[in-house]
């Protein structure tokens, strides 16, 4: 019975469906394709910088040495400070050689004395000799006593000189004006006793030269186009000693630091390293405030020939796979495609000069992240 009772009920069910109206469900339309902005390239002329990598040097470096032996009794200056040409650095004890000095002079008037009576000497019996008063012989003797009286003069004088001389050395004085190290040696020390004791160094960093290699193809076209070597000096100075800037920049920088030191090429030199192929070139740049050191490793950049009409992206706008560097352009139809372009240089702008696209081409700016190669994107207007 109760078999009985759930057919009925079953078939009660499926003829009640089966009275229902049917239903089918509805079709989701596609999403609209995502929105881009794409952008024609950029044309300029652009000049092309050749980067190269070097260290900064200074243009004077001069090693304070005592020349002289004797204990040192003083410094006068502040590590690290700037010192001027002439200016005293060191002091080293003077008595011992102002003694010297006074030694030398009294002996010096001692030859002079001796010297005018000898030629009193030689005078009074030159006189004698001529009435027979006195032999020749006496004569010849008075005019050798006479002339060595001379030669002790003149050995006195040297004597002298070189006291003078040994005093003066007693103030060392700095040759160059520079920035001037720490004291290496301190007071009280004798100095200079076995050698040229090593005291400080001064270095004149302002202006400040900077040296590279370059390979000798690039040298060989600058000097095609500077005309050669011997053409003019890149860089001079005038009668005040003051840098004048030449017609060839370079721009220095250092790791970290966000400033560029501008200069001027100043030296090329003649001849090529037959191993490496280089030659040594030489940057000057004004460092007045000595923000460039001796032995900075900088980075220089020299601009070279001129691309007229070069093709310039936003550096934005490039990817990068496997493959290399890429834009995503939008053709005609509105698909997207993907580019490979060969990268040149950064420009200041950001903007970065490319080659592989045609005069027409659009590429995506914005919306990047939303487009596919052979997916539809639809064109943002401005």
């Amino acid at each position: 019975m109760r078999r009985l009772r759930s057919s009925i009920y079953v078939a009660a069910a499926s003829v009640a469906l089966a009275a229902l109206p049917s239903c089918t469900a509805p079709e989701i339309p596609p999403p609209p394709p995502p929105e881009v902005v794409v952008e024609a390239p950029n044309r300029r002329d652009v000049t092309i910088f050749r980067e190269f990598t070097g260290n900064t040097q200074a243009i004077e470096f001069v090693e304070i040495r005592a020349r002289i032996q004797g204990f040192l009794e003083r410094f006068t200056f502040e590590p690290g400070s700037l010192v001027r040409k002439g200016e005293v650095l060191f002091v080293i004890e003077q008595a011992p050689f102002i003694a010297a000095r006074d030694r030398a002079e009294a002996d010096v008037s001692s030859s002079e004395a001796a010297l005018r009576r000898a030629d009193s000497d030689l005078e009074r019996l030159e006189q004698a000799v001529k009435k027979n008063a006195v032999s020749q012989q006496e004569v010849t003797r008075a005019r050798a006593e006479r002339d060595q009286a001379e030669a002790a003069l003149l050995s006195a004088k040297a004597t002298l000189e070189r006291a003078k001389i040994d005093l003066d050395y007693t103030e060392i004085t700095s040759p160059i004006t520079g920035v001037i190290s720490r004291h290496l040696v301190d007071p009280g020390n004798l100095v200079g006793r076995t050698d040229a004791t090593l005291l400080a160094r001064v270095l004149n960093i302002d202006p400040i030269h900077v040296y590279f290699e370059v390979n000798e193809q690039m040298v060989a076209k600058f000097l095609e186009r500077s005309g050669g070597i011997r053409s003019g000096r890149p860089g001079s100075r005038d009668a005040d000693d003051e840098l004048v800037p030449g017609p060839n920049p370079a721009f220095v920088t250092v790791d970290g630091v966000d400033r560029v030191f501008e200069g001027y090429l100043d030296y090329i030199d003649p001849s090529a390293d037959p191993d490496t192929g280089t030659i040594q070139a030489r940057a000057v740049v004004p460092n007045p405030d000595g923000r460039l050191l001796a032995g900075f490793f900088v980075r220089i950049r020299v601009p070279g020939e001129t691309i007229e009409d070069a093709v310039l992206v936003p550096e934005t706008a490039l990817s990068t796979d496997l493959g290399g560097r890429y834009l995503l352009l939008v053709n005609g139809e509105g698909i997207v495609q993907k580019r490979y372009v060969e990268p040149g240089q950064l420009e200041e702008d950001q903007m970065r000069v490319v080659e592989g696209l045609e005069d027409g081409e659009r590429f995506i700016t914005e919306g990047l992240q939303r487009a596919r190669p052979g997916m539809p994107v639809a064109v943002k207007s401005d």
